[in-house]
């Protein structure tokens, strides 16, 4: 059983049967890291930090699990002098590959359309989690020239056709989804479930008072998918998959 708790705008935590995962902790107004790191004082925990940004990246990500055996998986655009020397950490660039981490993870690093990494975690039984950081199509593109759109919009699907070609399937995917996109704000998510076979997604960034990035209706879906799209958008909300 897989346990998943939304943390706050693109943080989620995951608890498998053998480590706990944390993505790119921002803030957890519910304390539900602390709460699970001193119920499972025993289990491993992978801190994962997809790029350079205050809402992906706190610092205080090195004072937690001090008891437990942990080690870090960092996009390698943050500056080594922010963390620990003595911390275990494993440095990531689009295409790295991270092996024999805590709890017998796997991790594959896959690139975003700026700065930073998306992530391809593999647990030992085989189950895959994707975190997307900050790969999507930003539908706004605010002083882009037409060509650098269309420049934009290849390099994010080349991202996802690779993704899609690498794993013959993805458990759980957490992508971003950002309303203040516009109409099209569930573009580049439809294109990635549309390609990449994926069981369970949730959004993040999904954290407007209509959770209007959770109405699936409004997806620009061109084919049938076969994923269970489900939504977390209260931090400390948890579900068992």
């Amino acid at each position: 059983m897989t346990k998943i708790t939304y943390l706050d705008h693109s943080g989620f935590m995951v608890k498998s049967d053998k480590a706990i995962m944390v993505f790119d902790y921002f803030r957890d107004p519910a304390h539900k890291v602390v709460k699970t790191l001193e119920k499972y004082p025993d289990m491993p925990v992978v801190f994962f930090v997809s790029h350079y940004s205050p809402e992906h990246f706190n610092h205080i990500i090195f004072n937690l699990g001090q008891n437990h055996e942990r080690a870090y998986v960092i996009s390698n655009e943050i500056h080594s002098q922010e963390v620990q020397s003595d911390l275990a950490v494993s440095w990531m660039s689009h295409g790295d590959i991270a092996e024999d981490l805590p709890g017998g993870l796997k991790v594959k690093a896959y690139g975003i359309h700026g700065q930073g990494v998306s992530y391809l975690v593999t647990a030992p039984d085989g189950e895959t989690f994707f975190h997307g950081g900050g790969l999507c199509i930003d539908t706004r593109k605010k002083g882009i020239d037409p060509e650098g759109i269309k420049k934009y919009d290849e390099q994010y699907r080349i991202i996802v056709n690779q993704i899609a070609e690498d794993n013959a399937k993805i458990e759980i995917a957490f992508m971003p989804v950002d309303i203040e996109d516009g109409p099209d704000f569930a573009q580049g998510a439809a294109y990635f479930l549309e390609k990449a076979n994926v069981g369970v997604f949730l959004p993040f960034h999904a954290e407007d008072p209509d959770a209007k990035a959770c109405d699936y209706k409004q997806y620009p879906f061109t084919k049938q998918i076969d994923t269970q799209l489900l939504c977390l958008v209260k931090p400390g909300e948890s579900m068992e998959i």
